[in-house]
């Protein structure tokens, strides 16, 4: 509201993980899918966003949950953990896979879609994924965020 009344413009706000996630499922690899779909911002920490029928629930910020010693997920299976902790990207992928195993044992989804700067190397450890659920790599990579921030407002 404060921006709106200072700009004369209607304002909206989404998070860039469900931005990028509006993005995919609207004009990426997530378009015409009708589960439930996670994607997944794998950076310097991890990003969340979930679609219901291709509807968006807001805000999970699943890169937060409580992981191992009480500290988040992220800093155990994010590409930022893989940075900091100087390991490969094969042992990295273990570490993800496990996050993912563990997503998929709350939510069920039929799809995982994994964006952010890690999804450009998915053919190194795609044979590392075990789930039930489809693994795929995004399709809009650094432009989703962008794309899916102006479909966010042109749907409000």
């Amino acid at each position: 509201q404060v921006f709106s009344q200072h700009t004369g413009c209607q304002v909206f706000a989404t998070n860039d993980a469900d931005a990028a996630g509006v993005a995919e499922m609207r004009y990426g690899v997530g378009r015409g899918e009708e589960g439930l779909v996670f994607l997944i911002t794998i950076g310097t920490g991890l990003g969340s966003a979930l679609f219901y029928k291709g509807m968006l629930v807001p805000n999970t910020e699943l890169g937060h949950l409580m992981w191992r010693n009480g500290k988040s997920a992220e800093l155990y299976a994010s590409s930022g953990a893989r940075e900091r902790l100087k390991i490969s990207r094969k042992d990295w992928a273990d570490r993800f896979n496990e996050y993912l195993l563990h997503m998929e044992r709350l939510f069920s989804p039929d799809l995982f879609i994994l964006g952010g700067g890690e999804s450009k190397f998915f053919e190194q450890y795609k044979h590392q994924l075990h789930t039930q659920a489809r693994v795929i790599p995004a399709k809009l990579l650094n432009n989703a965020g962008i794309i899916g921030a102006a479909a966010y407002a042109s749907e409000q």
